[in-house]
């Protein structure tokens, strides 16, 4: 008889745990027809099919959960198994990363009036528009502060470009059903039950594309409420990424989370209230119609003056000729951009070293090439406020895409200042300023080379494609402060070389800036 024989139990007892679906009602029939002896140790296996129950996506045959079963299961709660593309808009906030006023504030916040993005799961490809307008009042930060009125912005990555070979790292972090899918491409995807806060979670890890380790949470309903990774950052280096995705709603059988809120760096980068969801609706992504931006890499130079260089081909440098070294003034952007500064320095002035580069501020557009000026072994010249953080965020590994600095580590070197600093060797003078009172930035750093009668300002004076004739219809807060620091300062300035270079790469005189504040004659 079947009761007497506890092998054979055993193993009816496996057989019926590989079939879940079934195993509630048939086991209930079959535990009644075992002798009572049996009883108690048929009572402990329906408990244990009750539990299962609960997760229909796992699978208990080798005692580890299925990730392509809870892929599928997931997609399923989501109503998206033949997702192929998806439209959402709604409205909140963005927030510009690097841009913060200081070391300690969080990225700079604009309203999103408008945001509608929508998505090509198969091709892949996206589409972004935005309105947006200020956030920050008075404007304090970057990020093209200050927007007068309403700012488009639209950001396409068409099929086949070369961003779109990464778009799924992107996506994944954008939608839950991105996840889904990238997590069901990946071919080291596994799974783990977890609790957090007493919460209880499925988890799903894998290696993204710019393989940094991936893991998204699902709840109790398989849908996912969070999602984090690691991106590589030119400043920070490898930093945390994640998205929580709170509030479905159903839209067109479709599930989609009506809260998305992403971080990076440790700060919100996205706050979207989700209005409106269309699946399946044409996408119709398409190149953007606007020339791709200028490679990064060349350099050009125009003199200044014996022994002082403009730079050129990207953000502006300037570089001059010490009695026993060279001092670079500013290095922006990023390792590419940093390289070519340094060789046009070095073939402008041959045989000597670089000892300082000056940093105007820590906005990421500005410092991105700082790392690689290390590695060549210059000392960073930089506001204190400043100090602090570079040591800190210097630190950090860069793992996911190498820098010089980090392939060759060396300890930065700094000199710092708070209002007032002077470069001389007894021939060449270069003149540090620290602007008062100027939104852009707390730890803003201009510097003027008296003999040249020039400038170097960063964000200040950011000139239009073409000459500026007339007076703007609203005058720029930081331009109007830049313009009042040259008269507290009482410099006598000719020549103004903005770090965002003119894209006709004009000479910037100060009657033009004189013109920007409205005192033009």
């Amino acid at each position: 008889m079947i009761g007497s024989k506890r092998g054979d139990v055993t193993h009816h007892i496996r057989t019926i745990v590989t079939h879940v679906a079934h195993s509630c009602n048939i086991f209930a029939v079959y535990c009644f027809s075992l002798e009572a002896s049996m009883t108690n140790k048929c009572m402990v296996a329906l408990s244990l099919l009750a539990s299962l129950a609960a997760w229909p996506a796992l699978s208990w045959a080798d005692g580890a959960p299925d990730p392509k079963a809870i892929i599928s299961n997931a997609s399923k709660a989501l109503g998206a198994e033949n997702l192929k593309t998806i439209e959402y808009s709604g409205s909140g906030y963005d927030f510009a990363i690097g841009q913060a006023p200081n070391p300690s504030s969080p990225w700079p916040k604009f309203n999103d009036k408008t945001y509608t993005r929508a998505i090509d799961f198969d091709a892949p490809a996206s589409r972004m528009q935005r309105i947006r307008t200020q956030g920050e009042n008075p404007p304090h930060g970057g990020g093209l502060q200050p927007i007068v009125g309403e700012q488009n912005q639209t950001q396409v990555i068409a099929p086949g470009s070369p961003q779109a070979a990464t778009l799924p790292d992107e996506l994944m972090m954008n939608v839950p059903y991105g996840f889904l899918k990238a997590a069901a491409s990946a071919k080291d995807t596994s799974a783990k039950s977890q609790t957090i806060g007493g919460k209880k979670y499925t988890v799903l890890s894998f290696t993204a594309i710019n393989k940094a380790p991936a893991s998204g949470y699902l709840n109790d309903q398989n849908l996912l409420e969070r999602v984090e990774t690691k991106i590589d950052n030119t400043v920070l280096g490898d930093i945390p990424y994640e998205t929580t995705f709170a509030d479905y709603k159903d839209f067109g059988g479709v599930k989609f989370p009506t809260h998305i809120v992403q971080k990076q760096g440790g700060y919100p980068i996205l706050d979207l209230a989700v209005t409106d969801v269309k699946p399946n609706a044409p996408a119709n992504i398409q190149s953007a119609a606007t020339p791709p931006p200028a490679a990064l890499g060349s350099a050009t130079s125009e003199k200044l003056g014996a022994g002082v260089y403009l730079i050129l081909g990207g953000y502006a440098a300037v570089a001059v000729d010490f009695k026993d070294y060279i001092v670079v003034i500013e290095g922006p952007q990023n390792d590419q951009r940093a390289e070519a500064i340094i060789a046009e320095a070095k073939r402008v002035i041959p045989n000597k070293p670089i000892k300082y580069v000056v940093n105007t501020h820590q906005h990421f557009d500005h410092s991105g090439g700082l790392r690689d000026f290390v590695a060549e072994g210059a000392t960073v010249i930089i506001h204190q406020m400043n100090k602090p953080y570079y040591e800190k965020i210097w630190a950090n590994p860069h793992t996911l895409n190498p820098d010089r600095l980090a392939q060759n580590p060396k300890k930065p070197s700094f000199k710092t200042m708070t209002e007032k600093m002077v470069l001389t060797d007894g021939n060449h003078v270069v003149e540090l300023y620290h602007l008062q009172n100027f939104g852009h930035n707390d730890g803003m750093i201009i510097a003027y080379l008296p003999k040249e009668r020039v400038l170097l300002e960063a964000d200040g004076f950011n000139p239009p494609p073409q000459p500026l004739t007339k007076t703007p219809a609203a005058i720029s807060p930081f331009t109007a402060s830049l313009a009042a620091n040259i008269d507290r300062l009482k410099l006598d300035v000719q020549r103004i070389v903005p770090v965002h270079y003119p894209a006709d790469n004009r000479k910037v005189s100060m009657a033009e800036l004189q013109t920007a504040v409205g005192k033009g004659t």
